[in-house]
């Protein structure tokens, strides 16, 4: 009887001892599976410069931007997209807003690494005062067709990163917003719509009513050295607007950043026609500094900013100046473009089809990494993004951040930003300082929703420049 129980009791003790191994072999399996796909991520850009193809879908990653696959904003969703402009046709550094039923056009462009032909098309979207689509069907706000096919292309010329060069003019005979608002242009391919390449905001807007703006340093004493106030009047005289407070929702904008934009301001005075916005300690923006620039215009000469041009496998390399903390320096004037670009080459004739790509080198010498947050260069150059593209890793060996940037031959302003883990609004005082006298541009977008309707229409706009 005593040797049964034993004998039961060892195969017991074997079976749980093989479950054991079997599980932590199981474990071990998996995580080493998990470490795989971080190194495969992980090496995704690398392998993507490297190969004759760019075309890539952006890989997930913690950034805030990665939580839906399609936002309604700036937005690149194939790393074979790049130069993506979008402006007034005949004003290339003017953000892409028009008047309903105008002459005025929009022109999109766009360049394609992969350098060859797509099928690229597009739509849009009506969106309300805070950029989520609007509760529309397409016949609602699109005259035309609701889907159209970008034909309009050329071949780079001249260059050794060959490129597809894609244009748009918009509104065009296919398609024209017939209401005012916010839109998001959508561009796909291969007449799939859920297969989309990039997007971009656009405004359509009706001049109904007049503001008289002003910036001026913060009343309060404590941001008066780096902050700016936004004042504003609206007069209403030619537009009945029955309960302001209800109907309107007013939103500021800075240089064409969206991250820190205030959005729902609500008048602090009714006087008549006459709504007063000046209320103290609530519209405030930073002060920030004038934006960083460079040139790239020319490689053949070292121009602004440039510490060295050498010729690469595939490409250029551009390798900047190194860039210093401007925290706790003092103010200076000067020329900038408010973190635009334009792209332009001095070395050819055409700037969109000869221009040329350049691994632009960016470095800042900082003592230590910043703790609970990522450092990023920021601007129109990133699409005001804030992406594992434009993330800058910290180099221990030599004391500094560092980023590589594909970008294409032109001058472009730029700024460095800090954001803060689980924040969307970034903080370029840390490298930048701020000031409360440094020229800003700012833009009131002034949206109405009538009693009933169902979307938010913009029914004026105000584009001014500090001048304190």
């Amino acid at each position: 009887m005593l040797n049964i129980i034993f004998t039961t009791l060892k195969i017991k003790v074997f079976l749980l001892t093989f479950t054991l191994i079997f599980v932590s072999l199981s474990i071990f399996a998996n995580t080493g599976n998990i470490d795989h796909e971080k190194r495969n991520n992980s090496s995704i850009k690398r392998e993507t410069n490297n190969s004759h193809k760019f075309t890539q879908k952006q890989p997930p990653s913690d950034d805030y931007y990665q939580r839906d696959f399609m936002k309604h904003g700036d937005f690149i969703y194939a790393n074979n997209i790049k130069s993506v402009l979008f402006n007034r046709k005949g004003w290339e550094l003017t953000p892409p807003i028009i008047e309903l039923n105008s002459n005025e056009r929009l022109i999109l462009r766009f360049d394609d690494l992969d350098g060859d032909y797509k099928n690229y098309a597009y739509t849009i979207i009506h969106c309300n005062a805070l950029w989520q689509p609007s509760e529309l069907m397409e016949y609602e706000y699109i005259q035309g067709f609701y889907e159209d096919r970008i034909d309009d292309y050329a071949f780079s010329r001249n260059t050794r990163v060959g490129y597809t060069h894609y244009q748009l003019e918009f509104p065009n005979n296919n398609m024209r917003p017939i209401i005012s608002g916010n839109y998001i242009m959508k561009v796909f391919l291969d007449g799939n719509p859920d297969n989309v390449v990039f997007t971009r905001r656009f405004m359509v807007f009706e001049q109904n009513l007049t503001v008289n703006a002003r910036v001026r340093q913060a009343v309060n004493l404590q941001y008066r050295d780096i902050m700016q106030e936004i004042d504003f009047r609206i007069n209403t005289n030619q537009y009945h607007i029955s309960n302001p407070f209800r109907d309107l929702k007013v939103v500021i904008t800075q240089n064409g950043r969206w991250d820190n934009a205030i959005y729902d301001i609500k008048p602090r005075l009714v006087q008549g026609n006459m709504l007063i916005y000046d209320q103290e300690d609530v519209i405030l923006f930073e002060g920030g500094n004038e934006f960083r620039n460079f040139d790239t215009k020319s490689l053949k000469y070292r121009s602004l900013r440039v510490n060295e041009i050498n010729p690469v496998s595939r490409g250029w390399e551009v390798i900047l100046l190194p860039d210093r903390n401007r925290r706790f320096l003092r103010y200076t004037t000067a020329n900038d473009i408010n973190g635009r670009f334009l792209i332009k080459t001095d070395d050819y004739p055409d700037d969109m089809l000869d221009g040329d790509y350049t691994q632009v080198h960016f470095t800042l010498p900082s003592p230590g990494p910043m703790a609970n947050g990522n450092v990023y260069v920021m601007g129109e150059l990133t699409g005001w993004n804030f992406t594992s593209e434009n993330r800058m890793e910290y180099n221990y060996r030599d004391s500094r951040y560092e980023l590589v940037l594909l970008l294409k031959q032109g001058f472009y302003d730029y700024k460095y930003a800090f954001l803060e883990d689980n924040t969307e609004t970034a903080d370029p005082s840390v490298f930048e300082g701020s000031h409360s006298v440094t020229e800003n541009e700012y833009t009131i977008l002034i949206y109405y929703r009538e009693p009933g309707e169902l979307y938010d229409s913009l029914i004026g706009i105000h584009h001014f420049v500090s001048d304190i």
